[in-house]
């Protein structure tokens, strides 16, 4: 029996039967002790209010014997007052505390009780100096030696016009309060009351919860006990092996569309298992796949080493360039004496003896590429490598034919860090590439702009060209060395190769997009100076 119990508070049926009863439990419980609350306040108001007219009812009835001074009168009325059912005593007293009349000879004299509502109700301090309450408390409640609460009510006695005029008084005009009428009036008829609705209400919020749990255990047990274990018993069918089994239940909601799944959940793991054979194959088939990436890597590794072996050769043949560079800038500088300065021809001259100073320094850079040591790096403007570059290329010949659409923000000063050559070299390869693309035949546009990425800023050079556009299965092979798709003589399948090596080597990063027929777009991003823009 007790193992039955232990397996049946692990349901979900008992779990949630216990988590919802344990709410309705608290709901009645607060619902019990509001409704108490709420009464217990109702019926205090009525005993305060009738605490009122009570105090009204003794001032009238000893009016007559204060305007006459009748104090015998007075006392009287106190004692005939206070026989009446739950009226516990009466009194009378002044600003001293002393007791003048009270239903109970014997407190006539004393004083009363300072530390009570009595005088604390009005005074913040008993001792000298007084002073008064901005807002005075008139009542409080107390338990008698019965065992029942008793209200007690103060209320002061005006110096009224009729009380200062009349011929036996000798009250000044500016007192303001003769005195204060003190009445205990017993609840106990009040507690009895309240006692007995209590208990009523106890049973009635029992019986309510005994029935809505039995109520909520039946519905739970309908709606998701049975359900729930019907889908126990079929998983355990089908963690067997037995793949035919399903749950017939036509609920309608949530667990009717979970048995739903749970049938199709069963039919697709025998679907599954039946095409365990075909998974084998294409395992088979992908290993095969993975060792052709395999291949296609070693191939790579083989085009890096031949790179290499290419950095190898250029520094065992710098040296022998070195000399006719040498003399073509010296007889460039011999000719260019013989020209005017200010002559087109002068010009030209300067540009052959700046390009072959550029070879003599590509040529370095080559040397220091196969010696591994770093390249010269300085603050470069970009604007300015990117349009001397392109005044270079516009008189070669396999640019006639080709219009250029620049525009380059002259806004922001774009300064990089980088070796002047080598970001001459990337625009360079940029704009041959552009060219023979369209056959040397097109429009080239140029463009600068400054961007943010991850709040840094990028200075971003674009070149499109109105060329055929690069194959969908050739964009991921661009970058790599002696990849081209020039015929052969017309390329050597490093441009682009060196050019995204010099940019990652700065920090950038080059992004391409490409439609096959409309043209091809390259964006080069380097990292600007922060500390000039």
């Amino acid at each position: 029996m007790g193992d039955v119990l232990r397996r049946y508070y692990r349901t979900l049926a008992a779990k949630l039967i216990i988590a919802v009863g344990l709410l309705m439990l608290v709901g009645s419980f607060v619902f019990w002790y509001a409704i108490l609350y709420k009464q217990e306040k109702d019926l205090q108001s009525i005993a305060v209010r009738y605490s009122d007219s009570f105090i009204k009812f003794v001032k009238e009835r000893t009016y007559s014997g204060m305007l006459t001074a009748q104090r015998p009168l007075i006392q009287q009325t106190l004692e005939d007052i206070s026989i009446a059912e739950s009226i516990e005593g009466v009194s009378i007293f002044n600003h001293e505390g002393a007791t003048f009349f009270s239903s109970k000879k014997e407190d006539i004299g004393k004083l009363v009780n300072k530390e009570t509502i009595t005088c604390k109700g009005c005074h913040l301090e008993i001792e000298k100096p007084v002073r008064l309450m901005p807002y005075p408390q008139k009542w409080t409640i107390y338990k008698n030696d019965k065992g029942f609460r008793t209200l007690k009510v103060v209320e002061p006695i005006y110096n009224e016009p009729s009380c200062y005029t009349a011929k036996c008084h000798f009250h000044a005009p500016e007192q303001k309060i003769l005195g204060f009428i003190e009445a205990n009036l017993s609840l106990a008829l009040i507690d009895k009351a309240e006692f007995r609705q209590g208990i009523a209400l106890t049973g009635y919020v029992l019986i309510f919860f005994l029935a809505i749990s039995a109520s909520l255990g039946i519905v739970l047990y309908k709606i998701v006990s049975k359900p729930v274990s019907q889908l126990v018993s079929g998983m355990e069918k089908v963690a067997k092996g037995d793949f035919e089994h399903s749950v017939d239940i036509k609920t309608g909601d949530e667990i009717g569309a979970l048995a739903d799944a749970f049938t199709l959940m069963a039919k697709d793991i025998k679907a599954a298992k039946e095409q365990q054979e075909q998974w084998t194959h294409k395992l088979e088939a992908e290993v095969a796949k993975k060792a052709e990436e395999i291949q296609k890597t070693h191939a790579g590794m083989l085009q890096t080493e031949k790179l290499a072996s290419l950095g190898r050769m250029a520094a065992g043949v710098a040296h022998e360039i070195n000399n006719p560079l040498t003399g073509i800038v010296t007889f460039a500088h011999l000719m260019l004496r013989r020209v005017p300065p200010d002559s087109e021809d002068a010009e030209d001259l300067k540009v052959i003896i700046e390009q072959a100073e550029r070879c003599a320094k590509i040529i370095r850079g080559l040397l220091t590429f196969a010696r591994a040591t770093p390249s010269e790096k300085a603050e470069v403007v970009i604007n300015d490598i990117l349009s001397r570059t392109i005044y270079m290329v516009k008189n070669q010949e396999k640019f006639h034919n080709i219009k250029f659409n620049i525009n380059i923000d002259d806004s922001p000063r774009f300064i990089a860090v980088g070796d002047l050559s080598q970001y001459q070299q990337i625009f360079l390869n940029m704009l041959i590439n552009a060219a023979d693309a369209m056959n040397e035949r097109g429009v080239v546009t140029i463009a600068t702009r400054k961007i943010i990425i991850n709040d840094k800023p990028f200075v971003e050079i674009e070149f499109t060209d109105t060329g055929c556009g690069i194959p969908e299965e050739d964009m991921d092979k661009l970058f790599e060395p002696f990849f081209t798709t020039k015929p052969v003589g017309k390329g050597t399948g490093l441009g682009l190769s060196v050019s995204h090596g010099i940019v990652k080597h700065y920090g950038g990063e080059v992004l391409v997009k490409s439609a096959v027929g409309k043209g091809t777009s390259f964006f080069i991003r380097l990292p600007l100076v922060e500390s000039v823009l």
